[in-house]
């Protein structure tokens, strides 16, 4: 692992901040939340096609900019320092890698230049309010069946095509994208499996409420799907000219788990650029305030303070980085080639990239972990152990600021409760962190045999 930054990193990370800091401070933020769309369409149009951010991750071929999860990490974690308001984390972290690793290629062709120049924002919508359990992060497939076979969205096929009908407690940024990606029951109560959809924005019959959250910065929405059109992500059923499964023939549980250690290491960055924010602001503080006649960050006492503030902010950002350098071996080809997919499990077509079968038993390796349960370099491990420093973390500088900033960091109005409320929330999406931790010590066998998860979706392919 070379811990030195290319300039190309280095230029993504300096680049977003300084935009951000010029277009996002606290005010542009607490007005940015207030708009229908819960963010500044016009800051998202210069991040979008300007610094092309949505698609900094997404293959050149369709409009991306070709790089990795990384880079994705360090505009994260300079997103995360201002609190940016944005579709970016739903579009870019959730919705776009899975139509790019398991959309079929019309879908790809269609909807990758889109989500890459941000005229499209897109989002995931899993049954329940168990995020966290479908990417793999807190629970086993055990936990998290799509919201069960009676519960959740079902769907229906019929001569028309196949109609969607249920509802999805919290879906991030549901109430504005453009395209849901839809986790839903085909198959009756013997042959269940949950495969994703694909739903637009303004289908006939989706309601969709924007919910009144903590964390405002990122909104959340409840839908409800009233016999709505969609399209099954992946090839129509019966399977494409390179053998992958139809798209409501395969179960997306190990697809959406193999997602899950980007996401992490990505919202782990995110999280450690707003403890970095929160004890930026905290320190600038105590160096104006006086009390007795000197700035009060010359006690002793706040200094220490602070001081263990900045080495938990340090310790998770290497963390975070580490996760995120895992998280991208993991990615693409190089996986299949270091785990004899290729050869095996799914052949490559013509532009070198695993077809349908082979995506699939690449998800349900990286689901699964390394051979022999060893924790090693399993991204899944690595990911949720860096979001759990990393949102303890969050916490912690929170917390701090608000303490430290005193009488007027106890206003409901000041910006250290921008960064308090973003710390609960956060907890409450992705955490909390004992369960992060608990579930890394389950896949890494410390307390016994390693569970496997998500068998029955791996053998389904």
């Amino acid at each position: 692992m070379d811990t030195a930054f290319t300039e190309e990193q280095e230029a993504v990370r300096h680049t977003v901040r300084d935009l951000l800091a010029r277009r996002c401070g606290p005010e542009e933020v607490k007005a940015a939340v207030q708009a229908p769309e819960g963010y500044d369409t016009s800051l998202w149009h210069i991040l979008a096609r300007q610094l092309g951010l949505p698609g900094l991750a997404l293959p050149e071929t369709y409009g991306g900019a070709g790089c990795g999860t990384l880079e994705l990490a360090l505009a994260f974690e300079e997103a995360g320092r201002t609190l940016l308001p944005s579709p970016l984390l739903p579009t870019a972290v959730l919705a776009a890698p899975l139509v790019a690793g398991h959309g079929s290629a019309a879908q790809r062709d269609r909807l990758l230049p889109l989500l890459a120049s941000g005229e499209l924002t897109a989002t995931l919508a899993v049954p329940g309010r168990a995020l966290a359990a479908a990417l793999g992060l807190t629970g086993s497939a055990r936990e998290w069946a799509g919201g069960g076979r009676a519960g959740g969205v079902q769907a229906r096929r019929t001569d028309a095509g196949w109609r969607l009908y249920g509802e999805v407690a919290q879906v991030l940024g549901g109430h504005s994208a453009g395209l849901l990606l839809v986790a839903a029951h085909t198959g009756g109560f013997t042959r269940s499996r949950t495969p994703l959809f694909l739903v637009r924005g303004d289908a006939p019959g989706l309601v969709r409420t924007r919910h009144t959250v903590l964390d405002e910065t990122r909104p959340a929405a409840r839908i409800q799907l009233r016999d709505v059109e969609a399209a099954p992500l992946g090839p129509v059923d019966g399977g494409d000219s390179s053998g992958a499964r139809g798209g409501t023939d395969r179960d997306m549980c190990s697809a959406l788990r193999a997602a899950g250690p980007r996401a992490a290491a990505v919202l782990a960055a995110e999280a450690v650029g707003a403890a970095d924010g929160a004890l930026t602001r905290t320190v600038e503080y105590v160096k104006l305030r006086e009390q007795f006649g000197r700035p009060i960050g010359s006690f002793q006492a706040v200094r220490h303070r602070l001081a263990d503030v900045y080495v938990q902010v340090q310790a998770a950002r290497s963390a975070a980085y580490y996760a995120a350098w895992t998280a991208a071996q993991a990615d693409g080809i190089g996986l299949a080639d270091s785990t004899g997919l290729a050869d095996g499990a799914g052949r490559l077509d013509g532009a070198g990239r695993l077809d349908g079968a082979g995506r699939l038993a690449q998800a349900a390796r990286v689901a699964d972990g390394p051979p022999g349960g060893a924790a090693g370099d399993d991204p899944a491990t690595v990911s949720a152990l860096a979001l759990a420093q990393a949102l303890e973390t969050q916490r912690l500088a929170a917390a701090e600021a608000v303490q430290l900033h005193g009488g007027i960091g106890f206003t409901w109005e000041h910006v250290a409760h921008l960064y308090f409320k973003r710390a609960a929330g956060d907890e409450l999406l992705f955490g909390p962190v004992h369960r992060l931790r608990a579930h890394a010590a389950d896949r890494a066998a410390l307390f016994g045999p390693r569970a496997r998860v998500c068998a029955s979706s791996a053998a389904a392919v």
